[in-house]
């Protein structure tokens, strides 16, 4: 357990950053999975719309450097895919 005061505040930043990644990597998760049930349900209007809320997050969740800026683009990238697939 930490000791000295700098470690100690190091520590709990890492605390406070850890619940607010986890709060951003569950909210991308979340709407892609949207997208992927609107995909699986066929309704091509929800499932365009759910794209665009879901690309949205997923670079606002780069920009912020919770994941890669190459995971983000990927994981857009195969959401259209799928979209257009349709």
């Amino acid at each position: 357990m930490a000791t000295h005061k700098d470690a100690i505040k190091r520590n709990n930043q890492n605390i406070r950053r850890r619940a607010a990644n986890r709060h951003y990597r569950s909210m991308m998760r979340n709407q892609i999975k949207k997208v992927r049930a609107a995909v699986q349900s066929g309704n091509k209007e929800d499932a365009s719309a759910e794209l665009q809320k879901a690309i949205s997050v997923i670079q606002r969740v780069a920009a912020k450097g919770v994941i890669h800026r190459n995971q983000a683009a990927r994981r857009c990238s195969r959401l259209n895919t799928a979209v257009k697939g349709m």
